[in-house]
Formats: structure tokens, C-alpha cells, sequence
């Protein structure tokens, strides 16, 4: 494969693919890369007691501090695409590719930039409230700021099992886990970090997670919040001269009870434990 041709297949599935997992992996990865180069840059240049990723993060990362925000009222999405170091991306985009296509398994893409950029919100909302409301943070508000998916990603990942808790994944050195159990983990040990080096990092996550999962708590009570972004189609008056084309296009919906009968058997079996036709009514459920 050619260079030209592998950068038109990264073009393709990051910004034409409607993938939203690759489309913010490719987001966050360029943003790192091009951070780090100009970092390069900047220390070839003499400046060695600063990195340029602390001098940019002055203006994209989110502050803790109160009086900023209204200088620095749009880091509440910008701090989401910014990372410190090559590990904190690295977990942050492998966990978005593992629970990001077990999401689509079941929703839509809207759905999916929704809870990725609203959990991110919501995280920044929780962080600040955190450091502004117990007394134990007030010396560090002034220089405190937090940068990374982490929220935005815990987001997805607790929606995710939030929606199929019993869909397993396949751990190295540890077997097959459901996804409940494993997000639960992660919540016990943000709990536990509060009072550790990144406490801000900790309550970002827990923000995330908690719009994750009242997200679908309210998609599985009939409301979906992301409907607010879904196009609404032109009316169309289409002539039908072929007799039973309207039962053909009949045919093609998927019943709702259908679809019920499968998220039963996913949260108690297991996606993997699907046939193909079933996996071909979550398909076109989620393509409705």
C-alpha cells in the first residue's frame, strides 16, 4: 500500500467514515502530535524550563478557578482533546476503541457524540464544583486545571455497560468479565484517587461516568436526549406503481419487540453469543 494511499484510508475513516470512534481517535491523535512537535520545536528553541504543552494549557486546559471562565469559557470542550504524555492518550484512546464499538453495537452515532462530548462537559462541571465546595482544595484552585478524554471516554465506557451490564469482555492474565463489574472497579479506584496526586483527574471521571449513566437510565425510560440532533427528514410524495413494494418496505423495519428480544439475550449471554440474524436486527435497529 502506498503512503498516498494510507493517508487517504486514515483520511477516509477518521473525517468521512461516520465512524465517531475513529473520528475522535484521529481528533485527539492529531491534536497530540501536533502539540508534541511544536513541543520540539519549542525546546530546540531554548526554552527548557517550561514544556509547550504547559504553556498552551494555560488557554485549553479547564481551570478550576471561577473568576477564569468567563476568559476561558470554551476549555470546557477544548480540554477534552489534550493530553499530558504518550500513555495518557494511548489508555484513554484504546479504552474509547474497545467500549466505543461495543456502543455502536447497539446505538447511534449521534447518540455516541452526545455522550462523548457531554460527558466531557460534564466532567469539567463536576471538577469544578469538587475543588470549589471542599475547603481541602482551596490553596491549589488558583493554579488548578484538568486536560484529557478521560471524562468524555468514562462516559461512553459506563454507558456502555450501563446498557448491556452482562456483555463480557475477554481481559489477558483474567478471563472473561462482564462489563458491570469492570466499570465498577474503575469507579471504586476513582473513588480511592480523591485523595491521591490527581484528584481533579478522579472527580473528571466521575462526572463522566455519571452522565453515562443517566443518559441511559433516561434512553431506557423512552427519553433520548441526543434526539435533539436528529435531522428531520423532507416529506417526499413518491409514487408507488410496483404492487407490493409498500409490503417489501414493510418488511425491512425492524419490530421493536424483536429488538427487545435481543437486548434480553445480549445482557444475559453475551454479545458474542448472538446468531447472525440477530446481530442483523440490532443492525438495522440502530440504522432506524
Amino acid at each position: 500500500m502506498t503512503k498516498k494511499n494510507l493517508f487517504e484510508e486514515l483520511k477516509y475513516k477518521v473525517f468521512q467514515s461516520g465512524n465517531p470512534v475513529f473520528f475522535y481517535i484521529g481528533i485527539n491523535t492529531i491534536v497530540y502530535v501536533a502539540v508534541a512537535l511544536f513541543g520540539v520545536t519549542y525546546f530546540l528553541a531554548g526554552n527548557t524550563n517550561v514544556r509547550f504543552l504547559d504553556y498552551v494549557s494555560e488557554y485549553v486546559a479547564f481551570p478550576a478557578a471561577l473568576p477564569k471562565l468567563p476568559f476561558r469559557f470554551y476549555t470546557i470542550l477544548t480540554y477534552q482533546f489534550f493530553h499530558n504524555d504518550i500513555f495518557h492518550i494511548l489508555f484513554n484512546m484504546l479504552w474509547l476503541f474497545w467500549m466505543g464499538r461495543i456502543f455502536l453495537d447497539f446505538l447511534k452515532p449521534r447518540q455516541f457524540h452526545l455522550v462523548y462530548l457531554a460527558g466531557g462537559v460534564m466532567g469539567a462541571v463536576v471538577y469544578a464544583l469538587a475543588y470549589n465546595i471542599f475547603p481541602v482544595f482551596a490553596p491549589y484552585i488558583p493554579a488548578a486545571i484538568i486536560i484529557g478524554s478521560s471524562a468524555s471516554v468514562m462516559a461512553i465506557a459506563v454507558a456502555t455497560a450501563t446498557l448491556v451490564p452482562d456483555y463480557s469482555m475477554n481481559l489477558m492474565f483474567i478471563g472473561n468479565v462482564k462489563l458491570k463489574y469492570l466499570l465498577m472497579a474503575y469507579i471504586v479506584i476513582d473513588l480511592i484517587s480523591i485523595a491521591s496526586q490527581n484528584p481533579g483527574g478522579s472527580f473528571a471521571h466521575l462526572g463522566g461516568a455519571l452522565f453515562g449513566f443517566v443518559y441511559i437510565k433516561l434512553l431506557q425510560g423512552g427519553n433520548d436526549l441526543s434526539a435533539w440532533f436528529e435531522r428531520k427528514p423532507t416529506l417526499k410524495v413518491v409514487k408507488n406503481d410496483k404492487p407490493g413494494a409498500g409490503a417489501r418496505n414493510k418488511s425491512n423495519k425492524v419490530n421493536q419487540k424483536e429488538v427487545d428480544a435481543v437486548l434480553d439475550k445480549v445482557s444475559k449471554s453475551g454479545y458474542d453469543k448472538l446468531s447472525r440474524e440477530e446481530k442483523e436486527i440490532l443492525f438495522k435497529a440502530s440504522k432506524d
